[in-house]
């Protein structure tokens, strides 16, 4: 813009300089020049400083405020979206940031975490497995297996015709037998939240079986979990994980109650009779297990003699006091003991997916959204929540695992996945390899990769630690990005933001992460290694891990499921809006501000301006500004319904089709143009016309108020063409501003002003006389028809002979408007099989140092039974 504006200001300037000397110099005597003048050179450098500061209005300093204030407003129904507010934590959504709303409708990979953020972090105790024998399942008479139901009636779908008038609707439903719970009212600590279905078991711990008596004993001591009882027989957990509660309020529920703990005792009721157990010493969780879908934690035990343990104990007292690798050396006492032990079973704990995530997730795919899940569990466990989630699919043409130990193995494995996808990947002659070859170290912008099907990749940490060095991480982008999704187990927090920078680094998108916990921070919003590591859009989730992630985001809410919500709906409108405005923004400055530069071909080159200089004053500031508001903050091209169902309408904003180099280069030759009209067509409507009275109208003053009117009436018909809803704001910014123009134009033209400050307020009595003439209003319609005739043949051939995948989509939305369809029978959804029922959680260290300090603990204990256990 800048080189535009000093392309027209020399253009001009040089003018100017052959004007005074083939005429200008002979008219001295009628145009003098200043004493500090010497030459047409001289006097075309000052005239060059005089058009640089008239033309300045091409540069849009008056935008930025627009920007801000429209970033405000569409800020505040992210706010006050009422679809987005969580009622059961009330919580609302939350804006932290205004500066991009319009990026949201532009994102191409979702880096997601797992835990708390796809599934809601609230473990269930679900199934068992005690000496060789399977609780959880329920079975009904005949020896079948029942899924287990807790509501009784449900409805699945509705079908709505309308016949002659009347409307019929017709309900499909499955009824379901209520599964029974188990009965504990015989324990009256038993908490009344659990659930349980599987009545063998209950009736195993009443008949007194050893190992599941030994088994329920082992849940309720060993662990970290923190007891509190404000009121008699009101037991509350607190525990460090929700899995580790979820094991002890199972065992507190079959007769094996955790009651209280010291730093050096744990108090149990077992079936009714309280013990005392001597706590000897704490071994801090420090590994992961899954299996089969659900977060399983085997259970075991081992008798100790009295001498090994004492010299254990020495062992471990010695490795926690050491100052160097302490780690490690506790790892080694801890496997000294945890070796020879005696299997009791396995439980099995569900973290069930969040509301909605596996809708959002096909939502978002079909959007061309890619997710990438980055967790710090394990494998197995994060394929089943791929597959639950609807990242991974079973039709899927192949899925991709990297598990190799050294670079060379994870370059082989990257590229015979991408061969597999893309073989042509591979080729010399590839246009990414060709690149690398003859410019190994410029920094480029790896272009979208299309494969030959549908695939998903799957790499844990310990490759991805491989992956992310040297000449292998373009061979990992390139092949991640050809994949429909990708599974990132067993990371840290610095490998997920590692992740997040490649992609943001090599590829032309908008990225947005999105967690729950303070492991997601370093991808939402962090550094490392001295440059910035986070996505260009963070989102946090307020979880049950504290609220770092949300205080580090740029957005907030409750719920993941509200993430199509904001990129679909908010994000779309938001980039939508802000692009009209940017466009016309650009064409109404142009086109005011070229009509300088054609006039300064009939005015000598003199830097003398069109507009009266309180039109100059008042085009951005007051005459323009509402209506360009009101457009960039109420206009939707369609409603948010159509925007959720239609999620294909979100791919310009990917592939920034709205506002790029090619639109702008548009707006001015829009611009151009219109400014051509506005200038000769009141130019020959007044030139040597006359009134009725035989007077001549053309004058500077006539001229000037003919062509300022004829300029708003353009740009308010452009920009009532751009509005596509309209709502009653819309109509007062709009029609309001030009009829507060004819308003104001009569003030400051009133003989009162013109009379009291004749220096400042100079056209007297312009409007009233020039508003009377049938030119000007002939000039008005012409320049509105010439200007608008364009705009109109372009949007209605567009759509013929220039069409993209979003028209025909406004097609059948305006299609489906007029001609509704009735709602799709859903069929009853198939139950996941049990590798993909449920999910795993990254255990965390207990408060095991915490208890044995003895900090926080209470010194009030029973009296009776001495330690007659050790633990």
């Amino acid at each position: 813009i800048f080189l535009f504006l000093g392309s027209m200001c020399f253009v001009l300037a040089v003018g100017h300089c052959i004007w005074e000397n083939k005429k200008g110099y002979y008219f001295q005597d009628f145009l003098p020049w200043k004493e500090y003048v010497s030459s047409s050179a001289v006097s075309a450098v000052l005239i060059f400083w005089s058009y640089f500061i008239i033309l300045n209005t091409v540069v849009p300093i008056s935008l930025y405020v627009s920007v801000e204030i429209i970033r405000l407003g569409n800020s505040f129904y992210i706010n006050w979206d009422r679809r987005m507010f969580y009622e059961l934590k009330n919580t609302p959504a939350r804006a932290c940031t205004t500066t991009l709303n319009e990026e949201l409708g532009q994102v191409k990979y979702v880096f997601s975490d797992k835990t708390g953020t796809l599934t809601q972090n609230i473990m269930i105790f679900n199934k068992c497995s005690i000496n060789g024998k399977f609780y959880g399942v329920v079975y009904d008479k005949n020896g079948q297996r029942v899924e287990v139901s807790e509501n009784q009636f449900q409805t699945f779908s509705h079908l709505t015709y309308v016949l002659n008038s009347v409307k019929l609707l017709f309900v499909l439903a499955y009824v379901f037998q209520k599964t029974e719970k188990v009965d504990f009212s015989y324990n009256k600590l038993a908490d009344p939240k659990f659930s349980f279905y599987d009545k063998t078991l209950v009736e195993a711990v009443k008949r007194g079986d050893r190992w599941v008596h030994l088994f329920f004993l082992s849940l309720s001591l060993c662990h970290t979990v923190i007891p509190e009882e404000k009121v008699e027989g009101e037991l509350t957990y607190q525990a460090q994980s929700p899995d580790e509660g979820a094991l002890v309020t199972a065992a507190r529920n079959f007769g094996f109650v955790f009651r209280s703990r010291t730093s050096e005792t744990v108090m149990v009721v077992e079936m009714g009779e309280t013990r005392i157990y001597q706590l000897l010493a704490i071994l801090d969780f420090n590994n992961d297990f899954a299996s089969d879908g659900l977060r399983t934690l085997m259970v075991a035990y081992r008798e100790l003699d009295n001498a090994f343990f004492q010299d254990w104990s020495s062992k471990h007292s010695e490795a926690c006091l050491s100052s160097e690798n302490r780690g490690d050396k506790i790892s080694v006492v801890y496997e000294e003991i945890e070796k020879d032990l005696m299997l009791l079973g396995a439980t099995a704990i569900d973290d069930k997916l969040q509301d909605g995530v596996p809708g959002t997730i096909i939502t978002l795919n079909k959007a061309k959204i890619k997710i990438w899940v980055l967790t710090g569990d394990k494998q197995e466990t994060a394929v089943n929540i791929a597959y639950a989630c609807n990242i991974f699919e079973d039709e899927m043409d192949g899925m991709f695992i990297v598990e190799g130990k050294d670079d060379e193995t994870v370059r082989r494995e990257l590229r015979s996945a991408r061969e597999k996808m893309k073989p042509e990947s591979l080729l010399e002659s590839d246009p990414v390899n060709s690149y690398l070859t003859t410019n190994p170290r410029m920094p480029f912008k790896i272009p979208e990769e299309m494969p030959n099907g549908n695939y998903g990749l799957i790499i844990n940490g310990y490759s991805l630690a491989h992956a992310l060095e040297g000449n292998l991480e373009l061979e990992l982008l390139r092949t991640a990005c050809m994949c429909k999704g990708v599974i990132c187990c067993r990371m840290t927090p610095l490998q997920k933001a590692q992740v997040v920078e490649l992609v943001k680094r090599y590829k032309k998108a908008v990225t947005l992460a999105i967690g729950d916990g303070a492991n997601d921070v370093s991808m939402i919003k962090g550094i490392f290694w001295g440059f910035f590591a986070a996505a260009h859009i963070g989102v946090g989730i307020s979880g049950q891990e504290g609220m770092q992630a949300m205080l580090n985001s740029d957005y907030a809410f409750s719920q993941f499921r509200y993430l199509q919500r904001l990129l679909l709906v908010h994000g779309r409108w938001s980039y939508n809006r802000m692009c009209k405005f940017l466009s016309y923004f650009f064409y109404k400055n142009f086109a005011f501000t070229l009509v300088h530069f054609w006039y300064a071909f009939y005015s000598g080159f003199s830097a003398q301006t069109v507009y009266d200089t309180w039109f100059i004053t008042f085009y951005n500031l007051v005459y323009t500004s509402l209506p360009v508001l009101g457009l960039s903050l109420f206009d939707q091209d369609v409603n948010e319904t159509w925007s959720l169902r239609f999620p294909e309408l979100y791919e310009p904003g990917q592939r920034n089709l709205y506002f790029n180099k090619k639109e702008f280069v548009k707006c001015l030759m829009h611009g151009i143009y219109s400014s051509l009209v506005l200038f000769f067509i009141p130019m020959g409507t007044v030139y040597n016309s006359v009134r009725s009275d035989g007077k001549e109208i053309s004058d500077y003053q006539s001229f000037s108020v003919i062509v300022q009117t004829s300029l708003l009436c353009v740009v308010t018909m452009q920009i009532a063409l751009e509005t596509t809803y309209w709502t009653m704001i819309s109509h007062i910014f709009t029609w309001g501003s030009l009829g507060f123009y004819f308003c104001i134009l009569f003030f400051l033209y009133s003989d009162g002003l013109c009379l009291m400050f004749p220096n400042i307020f100079q056209f007297l009595g312009v409007a009233r006389n020039t508003l009377n003439l049938p030119q000007m209003w002939l000039s008005i319609v012409l320049s509105v028809v010439l200007c608008m005739l364009p705009v109109i043949g372009y949007q209605f051939l567009k759509p013929l002979f220039w069409p993209v995948s979003v028209d025909k989509i406004i097609d059948r939305i305006h299609h489906c408007m007029r001609h509704p369809l009735p709602h799709p029978i859903r069929t009853k959804l198939k139950h996941a099989s049990s590798r993909r029922s449920a999910y795993a959680f990254s255990h965390k260290q207990g408060f095991g140092a915490l208890i044995t300090s003895g900090k926080t603990m209470r010194a009030k204990m029973p009296k009776k039974n001495s330690f007659p256990f050790k633990k």
